[in-house]
């Protein structure tokens, strides 16, 4: 770290060692990088080797040549405990969440749509074919009347059949439904595919950007370092401690221990908790969101699964069709009523008939896609990511302290300075 924090080697060997430590470090991060930009951002492949290895080219070269960005660089990640580092977290389990949660909700409805297109298409099939049960009930029923009006022989009507204007071809109906559940599988797809690509480019800007900001926060911190003595110089190091030793005034820093805190202890002020606490409820509905969502996911698949099983259930609704029919003559019944003589009913016809039919809702032949359930895996890492987003809260205070440890490690002419204003300023308050 010596040789690191150096602004320049003092000979060969330390020359070497530094080009060492800053060749692994860009390779590594050349990895991370490329692992980045392919998992999470999606790239293609070749362009994320090309962006890795230009990076990993860069960044040698900047480490290796300057040494503010060596110290930029190494507040960089502990600034990744702070709030931008929780923005590039919360991204990745955004695209997580939607690329592995939202097909699987669309996946599902497309189940239950399945599912009321099959019970559409079998009951409209059973009421085609009950109108045709309807029809032969009344051509056979039409043939009694007619051989009733016959046996009478006194008039006959040119037909006695009940004429039904019935859909003979069912085609139509089913080019209808199929035209239906594709369009309706359309507009499934195009929300899925814009949903994917929004997100997509929104994560995309989100980390780009988010990278930008760690490191002009870190740029902007190191500035402050080196303009201003004020800024961030609160703390009892171990310069300021030897300072007070050796002007034997050590009791400054015990009667200021309120206002001035170890940067290795894990005291946290006032204002450091509430903004922790601030911190912890945006997160919180950050969670809140997502767990609505994962909650849609399983309601859809309960849904799905429940609408599967009960369409495999259905049975069939049995139609009975009972037709009774008497057909009686009476000779003269009038003028035997007035003559008061009794009268006969004569029976010319007796049809009855019941005729049967199933109205089915449900058949084997449909083709529905087993519904899909949720994968636990996505919960887990979802759940893991979270947890690490919450531990950042608390230590977004302990990344900032180490960022001060870090530039006053790259600068320490400068730390003295900061130490003995910081005396001073504490001498005059005594």
């Amino acid at each position: 770290w010596s040789v690191y924090s150096k602004p320049v080697p003092a000979n060969g060997r330390e020359l070497w060692a530094l080009f060492l430590q800053c060749s692994c470090v860009a390779a590594v991060m050349g990895g991370l990088f490329y692992n980045w930009m392919f998992a999470s951002l999606e790239y293609s492949w070749h362009l994320s080797i090309a962006m890795a290895v230009s990076f990993s080219l860069l960044l040698l070269l900047t480490l290796f040549l300057v040494h503010p960005a060596r110290c930029v660089f190494s507040m960089v990640m502990p600034t990744l405990g702070t709030k931008q580092g929780r923005k590039l977290l919360l991204s990745t389990c955004i695209m997580i969440v939607v690329v592995n949660i939202t097909p699987n909700i669309i996946s599902n409805m497309k189940t239950i749509l399945q599912v009321i297109k099959c019970i559409c298409k079998n009951s409209s099939e059973s009421l085609l074919n009950s109108t045709a049960l309807l029809e032969r009930a009344s051509w056979e029923f039409g043939d009694a009347v007619q051989e009733t009006v016959h046996s009478i022989n006194i008039y006959k009507p040119m037909n006695g059949h009940f004429q039904f204007s019935l859909l003979k071809n069912s085609s139509l109906i089913y080019q209808q439904m199929h035209l239906a559940g594709e369009k309706i599988g359309r507009d499934f797809l195009a929300v899925e595919v814009l949903v994917k690509d929004s997100v997509r480019v929104g994560n995309k800007l989100v980390a780009g950007f988010s990278m930008f900001y760690l490191c002009f926060e870190s740029t902007w911190y190191l500035k402050n370092y080196l303009t201003n003595l004020r800024f961030d110089n609160f703390y009892i190091t171990k310069k300021l401690e030897r300072l007070a030793v050796d002007r034997k005034a050590a009791h400054l820093l015990v009667g200021s221990s309120k206002n001035l805190i170890r940067p290795t202890g894990l005291k946290l002020s006032r204002e450091e908790v509430m903004l922790c606490l601030v911190q912890a409820m945006l997160l919180t509905v950050a969670l809140m969101l997502m767990l609505v969502v994962v909650a849609m996911d399983h309601f859809a698949f309960r849904v799905a699964d429940t609408a599967v099983r009960k369409a495999a259930q259905f049975s069939a609704v049995p139609v009975a069709l009972s037709i009774k029919y008497h057909a009686k003559i009476r000779i003269l019944p009038f003028l035997l009523k007035l003559l008061r003589l009794p009268y006969e009913e004569l029976p010319l016809q007796n049809f009855e008939r019941s005729y049967h039919h199933y109205l089915i809702f449900s058949s084997a032949h449909c083709r529905i896609s087993p519904p899909t359930p949720p994968n636990p895996s996505v919960l887990l890492i979802v759940g893991l990511l979270f947890c690490i987003l919450y531990a950042t809260i608390f230590l977004e205070t302990y990344a900032h302290r180490l960022c001060r440890k870090i530039a006053g490690s790259f600068f320490e002419s400068w730390e003295e300075k900061r130490a003995l204003y910081l005396y001073e300023k504490l001498s005059r308050k005594h």
